[in-house]
C-alpha cells in the first residue's frame, strides 16, 4: 500500500482529487490535522487581551523597538 499526503487548503483541488480517486475506485481516508494546543491557547489568550483593551496602537513613524522595550 502507498500513502499520499496532499497539503492544500484549496477546496477546488480537494474536490478534484476526491473525484479522481472515486473515478479510479480508490479507497481513501480524509482527516484534518488539529492545531497545536499551545498555539490555540496563545491565540485565545491574545483574543481575550484584545477584548480587555490590552493593546498598543502603532503610530506611523514610531520605532517598534521602543514600543517593545518599554514594557
Amino acid at each position: 500500500m502507498t500513502t499520499l499526503t496532499i497539503k492544500t487548503d484549496n477546496k477546488e483541488v480537494i474536490n478534484a482529487v476526491r473525484a479522481l480517486l472515486n473515478w479510479f475506485k480508490v479507497e481513501f481516508e480524509e482527516r484534518e490535522e488539529p492545531y497545536d494546543p499551545e498555539f490555540v491557547a496563545m491565540i485565545l489568550e491574545s483574543e481575550q487581551q484584545i477584548k480587555e483593551g490590552k493593546t498598543v496602537k502603532y503610530e506611523p513613524g514610531t520605532n517598534l523597538w521602543d514600543m517593545v522595550n518599554s514594557k
